[in-house]
């Protein structure tokens, strides 16, 4: 099994400097925010809608996007 990746930065620094993810779905541009989630992990976290052509005919949809860095749950909180 290969080993687990360690994260290079701790909760503290990350809650520090962390900025939000400009993220672009089919044209539209959209803010991901920076996110402790509730199980230890951190990350960035993204809930919106947008309107996507299909066959000339638009369909709403609705966006959810969780981005973790890896490892930072066990990553060290201060």
């Amino acid at each position: 099994m290969p080993p687990k990746t360690s994260c290079p930065v701790n909760a503290a620094q990350f809650a520090d400097k962390a900025e939000p993810l400009k993220i672009t779905i089919n044209g539209q541009d959209m803010l991901a925010e920076v996110k402790q989630f509730s199980t230890g992990s951190f990350g960035w976290y993204l809930n919106g809608k947008t309107v996507i052509s299909i066959d000339g005919k638009a369909v709403s949809v609705q966006i959810g996007m969780n981005m973790t860095v890896v490892g930072s749950k066990e990553a060290p909180r201060e």
